[in-house]
């Protein structure tokens, strides 16, 4: 498998660390040297291993954010 480029330009949240250390995040992340997104996923404490995750734009965040206001979250 290639290797995997990723670049942390903003932590935004920690919404939740297990009793390994992992934490579940929300991060603004380069993948691969490409434009930064929205990423939910859970990272290792030194940031070195990730867990599977998602991915979203600011268009898809901001469709999270009106669904969730809508249900009362």
């Amino acid at each position: 498998m290639a290797d995997l480029k990723f670049n942390i330009e903003r932590e935004i949240a920690v919404l939740s660390t297990n009793t390994k250390g992992w934490s579940k995040e929300i991060n603004l992340v380069s993948w691969n040297d490409r434009p930064a997104k929205y990423d939910i996923r859970e990272w290792s404490p030194d940031h070195d291993r990730m867990g599977k995750g998602i991915t979203l734009t600011e268009e898809e965040v901001q469709a999270l954010a009106d669904a969730l206001k809508e249900i009362g979250l």
